[in-house]
């Protein structure tokens, strides 16, 4: 059973290894609230799950850890059992979706476990593990349905109530519930009056339908690149928790998610993987109801491909309205597309690409398309240039 003594415990053998992130206030993300941060993305590893597996690593028997350890993981759990079974001297075995993050894979391996890589998802990844550990006689360490791990998780929510005592409310992201189990036993423990509140990403809402449903669901399919939060099916002990002590918990959209990674990274200078930014996510887009209030969104990872992060931090532009294509119908003739230009630049916004088509057989012989890609402020300055285009006489197409 859990118990504020053993979150208290798992305090004290993480102090010397888990870092205490820095809580940070963020207004330019604010909307309609005092809005914090709490770091977890600059945390060892990279991620909060660090302290969940070396606390229950830390509490195994001599018999068990001369067997070893085995888990599953999309990627930040398997540094966390890495680098906990290496600095105790234990064998590790890390199995991982095989479409986890490169560098995931690569820094588990350098922290010095060995990776299996499993066609397939992380339940896929899972039910691997499990027959490993059954044929080895390894102890499984479960990422998140594991109530030393929930404790280990739980050490953020004390650091949060002292490092801002006076919040309202904590906005965390659910993949399997074990970040969020621990949080809110903590915090509602101890300051019953703070909202606790979860999100998932749209793809995989697991822990959402079985909230709604008040029945353990299980997805046939979870779709996200936020792939610390994509599980079909969330933890048994963690579902039990999450309806004993979360208030609410609601989903965020791919290019929410997107929008919110850019965010953090230009006006808080943070990279935020996928699963780390959707609590900002639900902030910004107003999925909760957080108005007035002294919230804290924590940021749980921040360990995202780079390649990834490329296309993240295009969808967020096209998302936040910073960056916009146009299709515009016109006659072929001298002088166009200086005319359409003008009115752009006009409206203050800055064309970064141009391309002519005038081979579309459903076109006149004498027109063409104009295909433009602009850089802009945002939606309403993109509104501001259609509409002057279409003043001017220029068809608009889409």
């Amino acid at each position: 059973m859990l118990t504020l003594d053993k979150i208290y415990h798992a305090a004290f053998v993480l102090k010397d290894i888990a870092r205490r992130t820095d809580l940070i206030e963020a207004p330019q993300l604010s909307q309609g609230c005092r809005l914090y941060l709490k770091t977890e993305n600059l945390q060892v590893t990279g991620s909060f799950k660090v302290r969940g597996a070396y606390y229950k690593i830390s509490q195994l028997s001599e018999a068990e850890r001369a067997k070893g350890v085995i888990a599953c993981s999309a990627g930040n759990h398997a540094q966390g059992v890495a680098l906990a079974a290496t600095r105790m001297g234990i064998r590790s075995i890390v199995c991982m979706p095989d479409g986890a993050p490169i560098m995931k894979v690569e820094n588990t391996k350098s922290l010095g476990a060995e990776v299996c890589l499993v066609p397939g998802t992380y339940d896929d990844a899972h039910d691997y593990a499990v027959q490993l550990q059954s044929e080895t006689g390894m102890t499984f360490i479960h990422p998140y349905d594991d109530e030393l791990v929930i404790a280990g998780q739980g050490t953020i929510g004390l650091e949060i109530l002292d490092q801002l005592p006076d919040l309202d409310a904590v906005i965390v992201p659910v993949g399997g519930g074990g970040l969020i189990s621990g949080i809110a036993f903590t915090i509602k423990s101890l300051r019953p009056d703070v909202k606790v509140y979860g999100v998932q990403a749209a793809g995989a809402p697991s822990m959402v339908l079985s909230m709604q449903n008040h029945q353990y669901q299980t997805l046939e399919a979870a779709s996200t690149f936020a792939d610390g939060i994509q599980v079909k099916t969330p933890g048994e002990v963690t579902y039990q928790m999450c309806e004993t002590y979360v208030d609410g918990m609601v989903t965020v959209s791919e290019d929410e998610i997107a929008a919110a990674i850019l965010s953090l990274m230009e006006n808080q200078k943070l990279v935020a993987e996928g699963a780390g930014a959707v609590p900002v996510a639900a902030a910004l887009y107003d999925k909760l109801p957080i108005q007035g209030k002294k919230v804290v969104c924590l940021v749980s990872g921040g360990n995202i491909d780079v390649n990834i992060l490329s296309r993240v931090i295009t969808r967020g532009l096209i998302m936040s309205g910073r960056k916009s294509n146009l299709t515009i119908a016109l006659e072929d003739k001298p002088g166009q597309l200086t005319k359409v230009s003008r009115i752009v630049a006009d409206c203050g916004g800055n064309v970064v690409s141009v391309q002519y088509d005038g081979s579309d057989p459903n076109m006149p012989i004498s027109s063409c398309f104009l295909k433009l890609g602009m850089e802009t402020r945002d939606a309403a300055q993109i509104n501001q240039i259609r509409a002057e285009l279409a003043k001017a006489g220029f068809q608009l197409v889409g």
